[in-house]
């Protein structure tokens, strides 16, 4: 079973929700996919005994052989190849590493290098397998680094997906392949706009889907309401306590200190199990 646990936005718990869920199940295994600032390790303290960078191919041109007529910056949809007069430039931090420069180029100019853009991590957390992906300073692209942390991911019990924030290309990367998606959202406008957007996203994908929302008992009815008219089952609300914040502030999960919310996780996990 892969659950992708995702949100329209940041901040609504998604860490929170996929690092106890993970750890009410024994023997998961937990992808953390948001590479841009992965936290559960913040969480889980895992010893590592696995790191290996991630790589992408970027174009070389050979300026002995380029006549710099131009076809492989006409052809490059991201603008990574800039070709004028008697100059040819690569950007390579633009490249999505499709390599269709190299076959566009009528003298065979252009051939393709390695470029490290971040590392994955890999080890053990108590009962979990942890996986992460973490890009390089500066680096704009993550969909190639999550996809990694993917290609990690068993193909038996439980995997939970720690998903980036947002609807967009890192979020539709990490979900993609998933037996259901859950949805953190929080009780407010702002929840309820991005859980829109987030909810259009996964239907779109046809993944199976049900709704989490935190900070129950804060707020409005809004979220309540769009779950009821879509017929979104909302299968746990985690309450705005005092004593699961100061447990999140020292880098503890709560169901840890917290036991009775493992049976309430496991629960979810059968209400998921449901679903597909």
């Amino acid at each position: 079973m892969r659950v992708a646990v995702a949100s329209g936005k940041g901040g609504t718990g998604k860490t929170t929700v996929a690092v106890n869920l993970a750890l009410s199940l024994d023997g998961a295994q937990l992808l953390d996919c948001d590479v841009e600032e992965p936290n559960a390790y913040l969480l889980l303290h895992p010893k590592t005994d696995e790191e290996c960078p991630v790589e992408v191919p970027v174009p070389k041109i050979d300026l002995s052989l380029c006549d710099y007529c131009g076809e492989c910056a006409r052809f490059c949809q991201y603008h990574a190849l800039f070709v004028a007069g008697e100059t040819a430039l690569v950007f390579p931090e633009l490249c999505h590493g499709c390599g269709g420069c190299t076959i566009v180029c009528p003298r065979h100019a252009i051939s393709e290098t390695k470029r490290k853009i971040g590392t994955i991590h890999r080890g053990k957390a108590m009962s979990i397998d942890l996986v992460y992906g973490e890009l390089d300073i500066g680096e704009p692209i993550t969909v190639p680094i999550i996809g990694a942390v993917k290609e990690r991911g068993r193909t038996e019990g439980w995997v939970i997906i720690d998903s980036p924030p947002g609807t967009g290309c890192p979020m539709v990367e990490a979900v993609t392949g998933s037996d259901v998606c859950v949805l953190v959202t929080e009780p407010t406008p702002f929840g309820l706009h991005d859980l829109e957007i987030a909810v259009e996203t996964v239907t779109t994908l046809g993944l199976p889907l049900a709704v989490i929302v935190n900070f129950a008992g804060q707020g409005d009815r809004g979220v309540y309401d769009f779950c009821g008219e879509k017929g979104l089952p909302i299968l746990m609300e985690l309450p705005f306590d005092r004593e699961i914040a100061k447990l999140y502030s020292r880098g503890i999960p709560f169901t840890t200190e917290m036991p009775e919310w493992r049976t309430r996780f496991r629960k979810l996990a059968e209400g998921l199990e449901a679903l597909v």
